[in-house]
């Protein structure tokens, strides 16, 4: 059985905190563990974020539509906006940025692409009828922690 729950926003930095907030109340309603509810709101906040100053720099703030579909073992998250594409159509790589020793000379960005790939366990995106959509999936599965015995 699914289930489906969606939300919509503004594509401004207030907006978008309060749809994730929205997100994760609704999955902690439905009892996600909340390590994973963790995970999923640190991966949905980097790419929502990546929208809200990338996809509609330069223009007007559109809408976000966020999408998720709940099933026993994963969850699907679907963002949805109408600001520009991805260059070429191809998702960061999300390599994790160069740190060095100097604490002054952090890289401002590099870590977002990074964080969405090592949560999520399958990352889709594509450009259709003008609208970005990319599809996040996650596994509700939680690991056994490894007990040795000696």
């Amino acid at each position: 059985m699914t289930e489906t729950f969606s939300c919509s926003f503004r594509a401004t930095e207030l907006d978008a905190r309060e749809g994730i907030l929205r997100v994760v109340e609704q999955l902690k309603a439905r009892g996600i563990p909340d390590v994973r509810v963790g995970e999923v709101q640190i991966a949905l906040a980097e790419a929502v974020n990546n929208v809200v100053e990338h996809a509609y720099t330069g223009t007007a703030p559109g809408d976000v539509i966020v999408r998720c579909n709940l099933y026993p073992d994963h969850l699907w998250v679907n963002i949805n906006d109408a600001g520009t594409p991805f260059p070429n159509g191809i998702l960061p790589e999300g390599k994790m940025a160069e740190i060095g020793e100097d604490l002054d000379s952090l890289p401002e960005g590099g870590f977002g692409w990074f964080l969405i790939r090592e949560l999520a366990t399958d990352i889709h995106y594509k450009r259709d009828d003008d609208k970005n959509q990319l599809s996040m999936c996650f596994s509700l599965q939680l690991q056994a922690p490894d007990i040795r015995t000696s």
